[in-house]
Formats: structure tokens, sequence, C-alpha cells
């Protein structure tokens, strides 16, 4: 997908600091502190525009998100999004790439990961860049409390069933397996906007909870 040129994104995202936090590895260890509570954290890598974010963080305020994009001209949309809904005061936005997260977080401070949507990287010699390679799924337990999950939705099948295997082999249970997430809609899905522009064409949407072991 070609990404338009925002020449303004980096203006617009540095008036900001308080919502979208572009140097985010001078905060690694002090997440709580910059919420100012001591609720759990969640992330969510690749968080594209932030509808599901920014959903999370609203219909949940008990609960602290960081939303990760890695492209400046993508993650500006998701701050105008953050902006509108009023700056939830529960919400970051980081400017940060998903291989870094060992920078950006200490051992056992993030709660739960989100994977929604990942590029799934068809070609067998870019298999490591897929967000469930057996090398990222070692960087979010490197993050995770002892029992922490992974939340993953996407509409490619060939990418959900390696993903499957892929966390199975690694030695992560299985809580939830979905291969039609929205024929029987749970109550509390926010939707990503990929999610609303797959199903509104008919095309089932794969979800999974996995959880590592203690």
């Amino acid at each position: 997908m070609r990404l338009r040129n925002k020449p303004w994104a980096k203006d617009f995202m540095s008036e900001h600091p308080d919502m979208l936090i572009i140097n985010p590895e001078d905060i690694k260890g002090d997440w709580a502190e910059e919420f100012g509570n001591s609720s759990p954290i969640h992330i969510e890598v690749g968080t594209g525009k932030g509808q599901f974010v920014i959903g999370m963080a609203l219909a949940n305020p008990s609960i602290n998100y960081i939303g990760i994009e890695h492209f400046d001209n993508v993650v500006v949309s998701a701050l105008e999004k953050a902006i509108e809904a009023g700056k939830p005061s529960n919400l970051r936005l980081l400017r940060a790439n998903g291989e870094n997260l060992e920078s950006i977080f200490e051992k056992a401070e993030i709660n739960r990961v989100y994977l929604n949507f990942s590029d799934p990287w068809p070609k067998t010699r870019h298999e490591k860049r897929r967000l469930t390679h057996a090398n990222f799924l070692q960087k979010y337990e490197g993050i995770l409390t002892p029992g922490g999950e992974i939340h993953f939705k996407t509409d490619n099948r060939s990418l959900f069933e390696y993903s499957l295997v892929s966390m199975t082999d690694y030695g992560m249970k299985l809580l939830s397996v979905s291969l039609d997430l929205h024929a029987n809609m749970p109550e509390d899905n926010i939707l990503t906007e990929y999610e609303e522009k797959f199903s509104s064409k008919g095309q089932p949407i794969y979800r999974l909870e996995a959880q590592y072991q203690v």
C-alpha cells in the first residue's frame, strides 16, 4: 500500500507530546508514571489509523492502552482520531518500530499484546517479518507479565494458520480460536478499519487468544 505523503505530519505530532510520544525509549520502565496510575497496560503493535486502540481506551477506562505505529503518515491519522475522541487519558500513541519493543518497555511492564490485521508477508523469504514469527513472540514474552496474552485478528487464513502453528510450537496455550468471529460477534469486540472493510465484503475474520506459559 502506498502511503500518501503528509509533509506537515512531523510538526503536527510534535505539537501533541501528551498523546503521541516520538522517543518512547526515554520512558522505558516508567510507563505507570507516564499514565499516573498502576492500571494494566495493553499495547497494539501496528495500530494503523487507531480505530481499535482508541475504541478500546474509551470502552475500558481502567486499562491503559498504547498504540504503536512505525509510519509518520499513518500514526498522524491515529493522532487526529485521538484528538477528536477527546484525548483519552488512558491512551498513548508511539511513533516506533515493533522490532524495538525491548528498548521501549521493561520486562513484565506490559499485560497484553494486540496484533490486528498485520501484514501477512506471504513470501517464505519474508517469514521472519511476520509479527507472529517466533522471533517476535520472544520479544513479546520479554515485556509481558508472566502468563501474559496475545490477542490476534486477521482476514488472512494462511497467516492465521501459520500463527496457530507458530504460537503452539513456541509453547503457548491457545485460549480461544475463532474461524468466523462475526458469526457470533462478541459484545466487547472493537472493530478495526480493516475489519469493517473485509467483513462488509463477507470475508470471515479469524481471531485467537494465546497465553504464555508461566
